[in-house]
């Protein structure tokens, strides 16, 4: 995978779709991150937050394995080059 050059939510799959130079195309299902990490509801407020108002950030942090560090607080807002 290269630069992510485009990176959205789509409300109707509960995706983030990320786009790369590369051509790959990736959906992030936001319902199996949950799954996986064991969201509470109160970090599901945080996570929803970020995918509505930063969902390349979001992208960054899944696609990386922070996000228990993220909801943690141990973060830096930070975007992929």
């Amino acid at each position: 995978m290269k630069r992510i050059i485009s990176c959205a939510y789509n409300m109707d799959t509960n995706c983030v779709e990320t786009a790369f130079s590369d051509g790959i195309m990736l959906a992030i299902d936001c319902e199996a991150v949950e799954e996986l990490y064991d969201i509470s509801i109160a970090n599901r407020s945080e996570l929803d937050w970020l995918i509505y108002n930063n969902p390349l950030e979001y992208a960054y942090h899944v696609l990386n394995g922070s996000v228990p560090d993220y909801l943690k607080g141990n973060h830096e807002h930070r975007l992929m080059d």
